[in-house]
């Protein structure tokens, strides 16, 4: 098999081109990334269903062309995402799904999988456009953050569920690890925002009543989510917008 034969693309992300043949998804990934990628989000995702979540079954990791690849179900449907367009007087009820599904995600046990610390640990250190004094004011302001065994998507939005015969299924494990479930919550919380106020605000409110966390607990790890969300270098989102955030909070701490 080789790209030529797979034809157009399903989907094409920030990391990885996705492809469907043969009622398969294909996703290839992209080639500076390290060589681990394909094998780390299989595990996470075979991870993840060994904790009762509904994930696509990962069939192979392989190469094609050369390219790390990982060859998993297809699951039909419709994205949560999608139907909040076309439904969009049902955004609450949706939202509320999604968060439903989530909060599953939160109960279970990461320990097997990497630590969140570590990954945001790394993010922040090679963040972009950021002075080395406030990387350790923020890797400071992570160590200080309390540490929970929970699993955690990473990067957890209403387009990685896919909703099919009443079922949800959750995909895009890659940036999937153990930690601090509000830290995921704010994750969320900042993706929702860089598109929607509104969006942004309906989700923490949802949530937070839902779980009975506070919005102060969950917002404390805003600044640290925002550095590590620079490294990503994600062409929908604004590195100014990101900065800024960072930048609100040292002025906060130091009384400015």
């Amino acid at each position: 098999m080789n790209l030529d034969d797979i034809g157009e693309p399903f989907a094409v992300g920030n990391t990885a081109t996705v492809y469907l043949f043969e009622n398969k998804i294909i996703k290839v990934f992209n080639d500076n990334l390290p060589e681990t990628e394909s094998i780390n989000e299989a595990y996470k995702q075979e991870y993840a269903y060994s904790c009762g979540i509904r994930v696509p079954k990962v069939l192979d990791v392989t190469k094609i062309d050369g390219k790390q690849a990982l060859l998993m179900e297809y699951i039909p449907g419709k994205t949560i995402g999608e139907l909040i367009s076309r439904n969009p007087e049902q955004e609450e009820h949706y939202m509320s799904l999604s968060i439903d599904i989530q909060q599953k995600i939160h109960q279970c046990d990461g320990h097997s999988i990497e630590l969140m610390s570590t990954k945001l640990n790394r993010q922040i250190k090679f963040a972009p456009n950021l002075k080395n004094n406030l990387k350790e004011m923020l890797v400071d302001k992570l160590d200080s953050m309390p540490f929970e065994s929970r699993l955690c998507h990473g990067d957890y939005h209403i387009y990685n569920v896919i909703i099919t015969d009443n079922r949800a299924a959750t995909i895009d494990w890659v940036d999937a690890s153990v930690g601090n479930i509000r830290a995921d919550v704010c994750r969320t919380y900042l993706l929702y925002s860089q598109f929607s106020g509104e969006m942004a605000d309906m989700y923490l409110n949802l949530y937070c009543k839902k779980s009975g966390l506070s919005k102060a607990e969950i917002l404390e790890w805003t600044p640290i989510i925002a550095a590590a969300r620079l490294s990503e270098s994600v062409s929908t989102e604004s590195s100014d917008r990101l900065l800024k955030i960072i930048n609100h909070y040292i002025e906060a701490i130091n009384g400015v």
